[in-house]
């Protein structure tokens, strides 16, 4: 992609460095958190690591451990980090008990200083993984999201708690997506400018499915009939703004299939599309457009997990885990200008 440029947020070849997120503070700073652990499949040694950048992404600091090492039995996951409205920092992650059953944690710290110190993690003993970033509404409620399997039906669901005081209390799980057709998992939720609340989710059967996506008017109260996108093969969607009031997605391409090339994730894009499409339940009323960010060129790939911020102006920053020229994954950076996916032509409007 033209006017793409890449940098280095963290790689250490003696280690498995997966699954980033990324926030920009109030005050200009990028916090990037990850996971660092022996092999995707395998999460001994496992913890959650922090990196902050004070240059839009250019350089970054020596990444720092963030939690305690795990040994696998119980182990931290994937986690996610934001800002709430009142500049407070957020960290979220699952703790998970590595048992069949995948019971689980929910961790969440908080920094009240830019993320230079960060309080004592509060525990939740909410059922359920890969959680969305906390993310706070324009009414002030806090939500947060993770999906869990239905050890009755074998499906996987979408699930959220929410908080009216500050997280001082918490709402019963609320079913966000449930279908006997699909595996509905790692939702990132996106507040429209009028209140609406779009779930876009992963379909977890590995055959190359939309990305799906559930629909709220009550503020995530309660939860429409699932819908299709047309963005195929989507794994791990993470939704937000742009300064230009579009919307940009970005995601694993998956297409599903056998070894050793169509099943592993090779590729990483995104896609941009307008407020209507994102509200649309109609497959043929939304329109996107895709663009690919990355492809891992490891005979072992494994990439897709990615997370973005917009800075005012126009500029993205996306970080995403990548084997690539590595012996074991990396954290990469990415640098673009929106503007920069059009090409004007005489006499054309953008």
């Amino acid at each position: 992609m033209e006017g793409l440029k890449k940098f280095v947020v963290s790689r250490d070849d003696s280690i498995y460095e997966a699954w980033p997120d990324l926030t920009l503070t109030p005050s200009g700073k990028l916090i990037c958190t990850f996971t660092e652990c022996t092999y995707h499949t395998s999460r001994d040694l496992s913890r959650i690591m922090i990196t902050e950048s004070l240059d839009r992404g250019r350089t970054w600091s020596q990444k720092r451990p963030f939690t305690e090492m795990t040994n696998g039995d119980s182990y931290f996951n994937n986690s996610r980090v934001s800002v709430l409205n009142d500049g407070r920092i957020a960290v979220v992650c699952d703790r998970v008990d590595g048992d069949e059953n995948y019971a689980s944690q929910i961790w969440i710290w908080l920094s009240e200083d830019d993320g230079n110190t960060w309080g004592e993690p509060k525990v939740y003993p909410f059922c359920g993984i890969v959680p969305d970033k906390l993310k706070q509404l324009k009414t002030g409620r806090i939500i947060l999201a993770a999906h869990h399997k239905n050890h009755e039906t074998g499906k996987i669901e979408q699930y959220l708690w929410y908080s009216d005081d500050n997280m001082e209390n918490w709402s019963e799980r609320i079913i966000v997506a449930s279908d006997a057709r699909y595996n509905l998992c790692e939702a990132s939720i996106l507040e429209c400018h009028d209140g609406t609340l779009v779930a876009f989710m992963r379909e977890n059967s590995l055959d190359g499915i939309d990305c799906l996506k559930t629909i709220s008017y009550d503020n995530g109260e309660t939860w429409s009939e699932v819908y299709r996108s047309n963005l195929p093969g989507c794994h791990r969607p993470v939704s937000g703004f742009l300064p230009d009031g579009n919307v940009l997605i970005s995601y694993r391409f998956i297409t599903g299939g056998i070894r050793p090339y169509a099943f592993v994730s090779q590729n990483t894009f995104f896609a941009i599309c307008n407020e209507e499409s994102v509200k649309a339940t109609d497959r043929r009323k939304q329109g996107y457009r895709i663009v690919p960010l990355d492809y891992d060129r490891s005979y072992t790939a494994d990439t897709g997990y990615t997370g973005w911020v917009a800075f005012p102006d126009g500029e993205i920053y996306m970080v995403n885990y990548i084997v690539d020229d590595a012996p074991k994954a990396q954290i990469r950076g990415y640098s673009f200008y929106t503007d920069s996916l059009l090409v004007k032509q005489e006499g054309e409007e953008k």
